[in-house]
């Protein structure tokens, strides 16, 4: 194993979330589990939202590892795209990681089975080829959608905040 590799598994190891860019679409940060010397994440109804990215079997993507202690980027590495079949041996493993790692699923008991149904798992396999790093911000204008969660405060809540004080 190389330097390079080593560097690429010991940080997708320790780090819960991973930014992925695919050929089309912004960086989105995922979820993962490191399995066989590749990054596996799931997406679909339910999941994480893979569309959008261009993930697609034999393509690439650009995966971005920051620490997990300090949030600054570690590595970028380029990766290749393979979608796991459902029901294989190799989905059977991986589906068995992912599945201790996801956290609160509504449907613990049925989760292998609606994956199968509705979602694709994925592997991010390293090609050996790193990136550097960026000297600045990568800081990108929010996607656009019509939720909106910031209004102008009523002008009277001050003064009910500071009798209900009293």
């Amino acid at each position: 194993m190389t330097q390079t590799q080593a560097l690429i598994e010991e940080a997708v190891k320790k780090s819960g979330l991973i930014w992925v860019q695919g050929p089309t679409g912004p960086s989105r940060a995922l979820w993962h589990v490191w399995h066989e010397g590749a990054a596996v994440l799931v997406g679909g109804p339910g999941e994480q939202p893979l569309d959008g990215l261009g993930l697609v079997d034999g393509g690439t993507a650009t995966v971005t590892v920051r620490s997990k202690d300090k949030g600054g980027r570690l590595v970028m590495w380029a990766a290749r795209v393979a979608e796991v079949p459902a029901g294989s041996e190799e989905w059977t493993a991986a589906v068995a990681e992912l599945k201790g790692k996801r956290l609160n699923a509504p449907d613990a008991e049925g989760l292998e089975e609606r994956w199968a149904r509705e979602c694709r798992v994925v592997r991010l396999s390293p090609t050996g080829d790193t990136s550097p790093l960026p000297d600045g911000s990568l800081a990108a204008e929010p996607l656009a959608t019509p939720v909106t969660t910031r209004r102008a405060m009523p002008a009277a809540l001050p003064k009910l905040l500071r009798r209900g004080r009293r």
